[in-house]
């Protein structure tokens, strides 16, 4: 979601906005790989290169890349999140590097979603990255003020419905989304995407939007049944609630973000024998996941890359675990929580510079295929130790085992694998499943074991 210069603490709270619908429309991304790599603010020609060397042969089902509209000047990441026309021309890429990318991802075998910034514009005026001259409720050939809200004032009240979808997130000039209008300009610049190929669009800040609002802009799209996801932020009594949002296509369940943390930071993953539906979530079908976003991962509400093994292991839990669709948050090192991207989004090789390149290390990576090989088939053979070693299986594909304990553990494990010989994808070595579906193993403190169908020895 949108965050710009207040404070941590300020942006923090306005980042925990967004909404859902109770009829459930698109169920988790269409096709048969629903993983997708979030590559935060990687310019279109490195999201190109990425398609084709790593996020198609892993089998990553989608991309998400950063919003390319035009937007306000600055180095901060937050600048993406400040719109100032329509048009592809952001730091990332200009129109023909953003069709040079979606043409080489879908070659590779990939569709791209498009993190799309239609709650607000910006919260100044200047020169946009594309050249527009702007102030905060003038946007020449795009809006005037009359197709921004009343409310001038910040959100302040999240139990009030009115205060949060019609007053302004952070600062940023709040469009009026039940206009004519502005549903119509919207509709007309999410279609322009599509003209370009995009497959899906996640809406930022979508709990500050009516629903309603939202439903009526998806009815004009070429493809109204593209995928769509909503960035709709859970909060206990308040008055927006994602479920709302689910009739307009799946939403963001960030409890699920929350609780992870929780859970491998200071609980028992024995915890974890009914994750989803079981916790209250949404539905799984309507609800998309992760460990960490590019807020969340600033803000300290869930785990992020700093926090080592208990990263590395939800993300593979996360991907074993039949709930929702995965986001793989894929980002860069930083300090300052608003430093934009090295190299102005430009990453010439994973592991250099300060990207991190999450989708690709190989614990997350080996996971993906782990997730298109047992797609559809329900936890099986669930076994824990009453507290944090775990293993569970996916029918008759797949077998899981987690150890979050200080040491090594062995054991033979009860599987519904076939017998015969299969490659740990965590360890890169072979173990051998014996007639009764047992095999024995030893997992070293911190560690996973993860095997699937048609992935032999390796």
């Amino acid at each position: 979601m949108a965050r710009r210069f207040l404070t941590a603490a300020a942006a923090l709270t306005a980042a925990a906005l967004v909404g859902m619908n109770p009829t459930t429309a698109a169920a988790s991304p269409p096709g048969t790989k629903d993983v997708t790599a979030v590559l935060f603010e990687w310019n279109y020609a490195s999201v190109a290169k990425e398609c084709t060397g790593t996020l198609g042969p892993a089998g990553y089902g989608y991309v998400q890349v950063s919003p390319p509209a035009e937007h306000i000047q600055g180095s901060q990441w937050w600048t993406s999140y400040q719109p100032v026309s329509y048009k592809i021309a952001g730091r990332l890429g200009d129109r023909t590097a953003f069709q040079n990318m979606v043409n080489t991802c879908h070659t590779a075998g990939v569709k791209v979603v498009v993190d799309t910034v239609v709650n607000h514009m910006s919260a100044g005026s200047g020169t946009g990255t594309g050249g527009s001259s702007y102030t905060k409720y003038d946007y020449p050939g795009l809006y005037s003020a009359h197709d921004f809200d009343d409310c001038t004032a910040q959100v302040s009240n999240y139990s009030d419905r009115w205060n949060v979808q019609h007053c302004e997130l952070v600062g940023l000039a709040d469009l009026d989304t039940g206009e004519e209008y502005v549903r119509k300009t919207i509709a007309g610049y999410l279609n322009d995407l599509l003209t370009l190929g995009v497959d899906g669009f996640r809406i930022d800040a979508a709990k500050h939007i009516p629903a309603g609002d939202l439903a009526d802009v998806k009815s004009r799209l070429t493809n109204p049944s593209v995928y769509w996801k909503q960035e709709v932020i859970y909060g206990a009594g308040e008055a927006v609630q994602p479920s709302e949002y689910t009739g307009n296509g799946d939403v963001q369940e960030f409890r699920y973000a929350y609780d992870l943390k929780r859970v491998f930071t200071g609980e028992k993953l024995a915890y974890l024998t009914n994750y989803g539906e079981g916790w209250g979530y949404l539905n799984s079908s309507a609800a998309g996941v992760f460990v960490d976003n590019h807020d969340t991962e600033r803000n300290g509400s869930t785990l992020n890359y700093k926090n080592g093994a208990d990263y590395t292991l939800a993300n593979v839990f996360m991907l074993a675990w039949p709930y929702g669709a995965p986001d793989i948050n894929s980002g860069y090192e930083w300090s300052d929580a608003d430093a934009g991207p090295p190299n102005g989004g430009r990453v010439n090789a994973c592991w250099q510079d300060g990207w991190k390149c999450q989708h690709a290390w190989p614990e997350i990576k080996s996971m993906v295929a782990f997730r298109n090989a047992t797609r559809g088939q329900s936890v099986t053979n669930w076994w824990d130790n009453g507290n944090n070693w775990i293993a569970f299986g996916r029918g008759g594909k797949g077998y899981v085992a987690i150890n979050h304990e200080p040491g090594s553990m062995t054991r033979t494990y009860q599987t519904s694998l076939a017998a015969g010989t299969y490659c740990d994808v965590q360890n890169n070595t072979t173990v051998t499943v014996n007639s009764a579906g047992q095999f024995t193993a030893t997992l070293g403190p911190n560690t996973a074991l993860a095997l699937y169908a048609g992935k032999p020895g390796c």
